[in-house]
C-alpha cells in the first residue's frame, strides 16, 4: 500500500504545480489523469469494501443457519458437547475476529492517495474562472442558457450538459460579482429546469430567493414582486422573502402616489423598470470586437477583396525557398496581414509544445504606467518563452521567419508560445508601446515592436479568431500556418488600425507561438520613408 501511494505521487505531472488551471486548456488535460488515477483508487476501495462485505455476509448467513436450528432446541443443542464447544468459542473468539473485521477501516489506502493528490487540485479561483469563461462566452457568441446548458455548441465532440446545481452555481458567481444581468438568466435556467421535474440538490425556494433579488437590482419591481411571492406559497416562513415583501410593496405604494401626484388621474400608471443588460463596458469596440469574434461585421468589400492575392514566396530569391517558395495568402490589405500557409510542420509543432508545456505560466501584460508585468482578467492564457540556442527546431523556426520577413530576428524577442485557458482570449490590445508609453521596451534597448509574427499551432472547433476591430478584419486559426503584419510605418509611427484580439476560446484547445521583431537592426532591412504614414 505504501509503495502505491508512494508511485502516484511520484507520477503526479509536475506542472499540476502551476496554479491557474483556468488559464490552460492543455495543462487541464492533465488533471484528466490525475482524476482517472483518482477513479482507478476508488474503484480499489469499492473492491475491499465489497469483498469486506462478502465476508460479513457469509457469516452472518452461516450464524443464521446455526442459530436458527439452536433456537429450536436449545437444550437439546447445547447437550451436544461438540455444540457446546463449538458456542463458548464462536462467543469468545469468533465474534471478536468478526467485530475486527466491521471495524477494519478499507478507505485508508484511498484517502492515502486522495491526499497526496488533492494538493494539485484546481482552487476557488479556478472554479470561479471556468464559470466566468462561460459566462463569457455566451455574451460574445450571443448563446442562451438554454443552449449551453444543453451542451448544443458547434464543433463539439463529447457533448455534456449543466445540471440544475450547475446553472445555480453560475448564477451565484455572477451574483457575487454584483453580476445581476448574468444572475437572472442563470437562476431562470435553473427554476425551468427544476420545474421540467430534474431531481436535484438544490431547492425552488433558494433559486426564488436570488433570482427576485436580482430582478429587483434590475428595476423590476413587479416581476420582484411576483417572485418573491411564489416564493412565499413554497415557504411561508421565509424570513427574508417576507422583509423582501413588505419592503417591495412599500416601494410600489410609494412610487404610485409620487406617480398620481404627478400625473393626475393617471393613477394606475405603471412603474418603469430600468433597462436591463450587460453591465457599462471599460472597452469601447466591444460590440465591434464580438461581432468579428462571430464572423459578423466584416468590412471586406468585393472591390478590395479582388485584390487580395495567393502567391509563392521565395523570401526574395533566398537559396532556401526557390525551390520550395512558401504558399502566401493576403488576408487583408490595410494594415496589410498576409498569412502563409503549411510553414510549420506538425513535428515541429509538438517540439515547440513539449519545451513550452513545462514552462507555462499565467500570461502577463505590462502596466503601462509602473511597467511591472502583471495578471489581468482580460488575458486568459498561459505561456513561455523558447530561446533559439536551447533546441534547433527553435533557431530554424525563428531563421525562417527571417528569411520569409526580411527582418533581422537578432533584436527580436524571444519566441512567446501560448495556450488559451477555458473561453480563452486576449481582448483588442497594440503590440507596439504608444507614444504615451516611451520606456516600454527601454530594458530591451532594441526599440518598438516593428512587426508580429503569430504562427497557428492547432485548429480550434469554434471560436479563437484573431480580429482587427479598428478595420473590421477576422483571422481563423488554422493549424501549420503563420500571419505576419507590421505595427509600424516605414516611419517608425505606429499603425493604430493593428488594434487587435485574440477571441474567446468557444470550443477546442487554442495552441498559437508569435514572433514580436524590433526596430533596431531594421535600418537597412525597411529603411524609413519620408512621410509619417508609409
Amino acid at each position: 500500500m505504501i509503495w502505491y501511494i508512494l508511485i502516484i505521487g511520484i507520477l503526479l505531472p509536475q506542472s499540476l504545480a502551476h496554479p491557474g488551471f483556468f488559464t490552460s486548456i492543455g495543462q487541464m488535460t492533465d488533471l484528466i489523469h490525475t482524476e482517472k488515477d483518482l477513479v482507478t483508487s476508488l474503484k480499489d476501495y469499492i473492491k475491499a469494501e465489497e469483498d469486506k462485505l462478502e465476508q460479513i455476509k457469509k457469516w452472518a448467513e452461516k450464524l443464521d443457519r446455526l442459530t436458527s436450528t439452536a433456537t429450536k432446541d436449545p437444550e437439546g443443542f447445547v447437550g451436544h458437547p461438540v455444540n457446546a464447544f463449538k458456542l463458548m468459542k464462536r462467543l469468545n473468539t469468533e465474534w471478536s475476529e468478526l467485530e475486527n473485521l466491521v471495524l477494519k477501516d478499507m478507505s485508508d489506502g484511498f484517502i492515502s492517495n486522495l491526499t497526496i493528490q488533492r494538493q494539485y487540485f484546481p482552487n476557488d479561483e479556478d472554479q470561479v474562472g471556468a464559470a466566468k469563461a462561460l459566462l463569457r462566452l455566451q455574451d460574445t457568441y450571443n448563446l442562451d442558457t438554454d443552449t449551453i446548458s444543453k451542451g448544443n455548441l458547434p464543433g463539439v465532440k463529447h457533448k455534456s450538459f449543466l445540471t440544475a446545481e450547475d446553472c445555480f452555481e453560475l448564477g451565484k458567481v455572477a451574483y457575487t460579482e454584483a453580476d445581476y444581468y448574468h444572475t437572472e438568466l442563470w437562476m431562470e435556467q435553473a427554476l425551468r429546469q427544476l420545474d421540467e421535474g430534474e431531481i436535484s440538490t438544490i431547492d425552488k425556494v433558494s433559486v426564488l430567493d436570488y433570482l427576485s433579488y436580482a430582478v429587483y437590482q434590475q428595476g423590476d419591481l413587479d416581476k420582484a414582486l411576483v417572485l418573491t411571492k411564489k416564493l412565499l406559497e413554497l415557504d411561508p416562513e421565509h424570513q427574508r422573502a417576507n422583509g423582501n415583501l413588505k419592503y417591495f410593496e412599500y416601494i410600489m405604494a410609494k412610487e404610485k402616489d409620487v406617480n398620481k401626484s404627478a400625473s393626475g388621474d393617471q393613477s394606475d400608471q405603471k412603474t418603469t423598470p430600468k433597462k436591463k443588460g450587460v453591465a457599462v463596458d471599460y472597452l469601447p469596440e466591444r460590440q465591434k470586437y464580438e461581432m468579428l469574434c462571430r464572423g459578423e461585421g466584416i468590412k471586406m468589400t468585393p472591390r478590395r477583396q479582388k485584390k487580395l492575392f495567393c502567391r509563392y514566396h521565395d523570401g526574395n530569391r533566398n537559396p532556401k525557398f526557390i525551390l520550395a517558395p512558401a504558399k502566401q495568402e493576403d488576408e487583408w490589405d490595410k494594415p496589410r496581414i498576409i498569412r502563409f500557409h503549411d510553414i510549420i510542420s506538425d513535428a515541429e509543432i509538438e517540439i515547440v509544445k513539449d519545451l513550452a508545456k513545462p514552462r507555462l505560466r499565467r500570461a502577463t501584460i505590462s502596466n503601462p504606467i509602473t511597467g511591472d508585468l502583471e495578471t489581468v482578467h482580460y488575458r486568459i492564457s498561459k505561456s513561455a518563452w523558447l530561446s533559439g540556442y536551447e533546441n534547433p527546431v527553435v533557431s530554424r523556426i525563428n531563421m525562417r521567419i527571417q528569411d520569409l520577413t526580411g527582418l533581422d530576428v537578432s533584436t527580436a524577442e524571444e519566441l512567446q508560445v501560448a495556450n488559451y485557458g477555458v473561453g480563452g482570449q486576449y481582448e483588442p490590445h497594440f503590440d507596439f508601446a504608444r507614444k504615451d508609453e516611451p520606456d516600454a521596451f527601454k530594458e530591451l534597448g532594441t526599440g518598438n515592436r516593428i512587426a508580429t509574427w503569430l504562427f497557428y499551432m492547432s485548429d480550434v472547433s469554434a471560436g479563437g479568431a484573431t480580429v482587427f476591430p479598428e478595420v473590421g478584419a477576422s483571422v481563423w486559426p488554422k493549424k501549420g500556418t503563420a500571419v505576419f503584419w507590421y505595427n509600424l510605418f516605414a516611419s517608425g509611427e505606429g499603425d493604430y488600425s493593428t488594434r487587435h484580439a485574440a477571441c474567446p476560446v468557444l470550443v477546442g484547445n487554442k495552441w498559437v507561438s508569435n514572433k514580436w521583431l524590433h526596430e533596431r537592426g531594421q535600418e537597412f532591412r525597411r529603411p524609413c520613408t519620408l512621410s509619417e504614414l508609409e
